[in-house]
């Protein structure tokens, strides 16, 4: 994160001006079930280019896309969704076992 302080002398009103700008490089990611569903078909494991070539074929939202995109490219390859989303709930999550209650 870079910080960079302008001060601007506005001689009309003869004060002071101090404006920060903060210059940050943010890449957002939300996931949900839709989204995510997506990718169930894809050609695990892929690289992110494999990945958003697959989203882009099969007609996937832009929000996928863009997530893919949001990746940071190691030229790692993706064993499944969940090495993307690290919270993708499994059939385990919705297990009920009926024996506890």
């Amino acid at each position: 994160m870079r910080d960079k302080v302008y001060i601007v002398f506005d001689k009309t009103k003869a004060s002071l001006k101090i404006k920060s700008i903060l210059i940050k490089k943010v890449n957002i990611m939300y996931w949900t079930l839709e989204l995510a569903s997506y990718l169930e078909d894809a050609p695990w494991p892929a690289v992110k280019e494999e990945l958003i070539d697959f989203a882009m074929r099969t007609g996937a939202p832009l929000e996928v896309v863009e997530n893919l995109s949001a990746l940071e490219d190691e030229g790692e390859s993706y064993e499944t969704i969940e090495d993307i989303w690290p919270d993708y709930p499994t059939k385990e999550d919705f297990f009920f076992n009926e024996d506890e209650y």
